[in-house]
């Protein structure tokens, strides 16, 4: 047996079911979409029903909508009925995940969901099923084919339920306008964390640490601060201490390339006049895309009034575990 054939199979089945759900999706997407946001708009909450494997999924569900500040929980619907039903609040939105939509501890939880619920949205494979019938928007997930072999095992139709809720999650997410600064504040631990609420005047280069000369300075004082500051590019400032530009490892290498005699230059000759520059309140993560896109080592870092407080170097960032 070509155990990668059977794998590539798999997945090559899954994304095609993904894609024919994309190609479907229809109004009843937006207005589910729309109802969410009108319903976190109200101070209402997202309840999230669901059986088994779909539970599963709704679970993942709800921490992603956590994740993203839209309030969710899961109700589970064999508890629901002796007493869980008081998490269900007069207004919360209703989302019912269940691929036959033929559930019984589902279906029979419904008549007591609809008289809470502003709005039930099901997200079910069969959109004539009873669940479909008793909600207020369908989205249908269907697939042509599992990527069980034994066209048994949830495969293609779990990943379509499991997708078609992270589509919800992020279109509501932008809907909303929640942005990295948001983000930031509700993971603040660990990894993640740190990418999100470093900030640039956090891990900068300053005072001592930061290589800086005047216009008039040579090359090679330039080199001896760089090397001093065990840095990789000097800042060069004109004499009323404006930004001039800045004067790389790289510069010097290209300078040399052209004159060996570079050393008693003046800096100004060989330096970049129109550095990228951030500011010391951006996102350290920012910092990472900006000298990715550019392919350069080094940033200049400028406060509020535009004047020039440190330098970033890609080596600070990975001493701050941030790349």
């Amino acid at each position: 047996m070509d155990l990668i054939k059977k794998a590539r199979s798999v997945l090559s089945i899954e994304a095609a079911q993904l894609t024919r759900l994309a190609e479907r999706l229809d109004d009843n997407f937006c207005q589910s979409v729309e109802a969410l946001h009108e319903t976190l708009s109200q101070g209402h909450k997202i309840v999230i029903i669901g059986v088994g494997k779909s539970e599963t999924i709704g679970k993942k569900f709800i921490a992603t909508l956590n994740s993203t500040g839209a309030p969710a929980v899961n109700l589970s619907c064999l508890n629901a009925l002796h007493g869980d039903l008081g998490i269900l609040s007069q207004g919360d939105l209703v989302i019912a995940l269940s691929d036959s939509g033929e559930t019984s501890e589902m279906i029979s939880l419904l008549p007591h969901v609809k008289k809470r619920a502003s709005k039930i949205i099901a997200i079910t494979s069969a959109p004539t099923s009873t669940l479909a019938k008793h909600s207020d928007l369908i989205l249908d997930t269907h697939v042509s084919e599992e990527a069980c072999p034994l066209q048994l095992a949830p495969t293609s139709s779990s990943t379509n339920m499991l997708g078609l809720c992270d589509a919800l999650a992020m279109v509501l997410l932008e809907k909303r306008g929640f942005c990295a600064e948001d983000f930031a504040e509700l993971h603040p631990g660990g990894n993640l964390g740190r990418h999100l609420l470093t900030r640039v005047g956090d891990i900068m280069r300053s005072g001592s640490a930061l290589a800086s000369v005047p216009t008039c300075a040579s090359v090679q004082t330039a080199v001896l601060k760089m090397l001093e500051a065990r840095a990789g590019a000097a800042i060069i400032i004109h004499e009323d201490q404006s930004l001039a530009g800045i004067f790389t490892h790289g510069d010097f290498v290209r300078g040399y390339q052209k004159e060996r005699e570079i050393g008693d230059s003046p800096v100004a000759k060989y330096m970049s006049t129109q550095p990228i520059t951030v500011q010391e309140n951006d996102l350290a993560v920012e910092v990472i895309n900006i000298l990715r896109q550019h392919r350069i080592d080094d940033l200049i870092v400028l406060n509020q009034e535009g004047e020039t407080v440190g330098l970033i170097d890609i080596q600070d960032l990975s001493h701050h575990g941030l790349t």
